[in-house]
């Protein structure tokens, strides 16, 4: 992120420049974490169907995990997920589908029960490469229309989630002869 700021401004993006702004970037960044955060539409209300039908749920990020959960915390939102991980966690980072297949782990599930919720490419490599399904949101943050990445399923809002994600766990649940898997979990 800092190298495409630096890149924008045409402004040196060599390691060392990048290197000199990073601890303030995060400085800066944990003090107004969720001065304009919100959860989108919807979440809150999708996340208790989901752990009313026996889901477990985690968060697999590419920030770094104490900054994940601070925003989880000042959102109200940490205590809906069993686990919490982000690419320091494991030492490893998104699209590698070990971070993926650990945080599922440590929430208590089994890798290939489990199923990728994104809302970028770098999402959707990760689901692909764990060898699960994804469904992605077309309203996150990426640079390209979400369905061109090809992900299983694409919603629109957080209150299709439930009934996508119990579709996939049936459609998945007749193909386990061809790896893929079950909706709990």
């Amino acid at each position: 992120m800092i190298e495409r700021a630096l890149a924008l401004e045409g402004r040196n993006s060599s390691t060392a420049a990048v290197d000199a702004l990073y601890t303030p970037f995060i400085a800066h960044y944990a003090e107004h974490i969720a001065d304009r955060s919100r959860p989108f539409p919807e979440l809150e209300p999708a996340l208790d169907r989901l752990a009313a039908a026996g889901h477990r749920l985690a968060v697999c990020t590419n920030k770094l995990e104490w900054l994940s959960k601070r925003l989880l915390d000042a959102l109200r939102l940490s205590e809906r997920f069993a686990a919490i991980c982000g690419q320091d966690t494991f030492g490893v980072q998104k699209p590698n589908p070990e971070i993926f297949r650990q945080t599922v782990v440590r929430a208590g599930g089994e890798p290939q029960r489990a199923i990728m919720v994104g809302d970028s490419v770098t999402d959707i490599r990760t689901g692909r490469a764990a060898n699960v399904p994804v469904v992605a949101v077309d309203f996150g943050y990426t640079d390209v229309p979400i369905a061109t990445l090809r992900p299983d399923r694409v919603i629109s809002s957080f209150a299709e989630l439930a009934t996508v994600i119990d579709d996939l766990g049936h459609v998945k649940n007749t193909m386990d002869d061809q790896g893929f898997i079950g909706h709990k979990g």
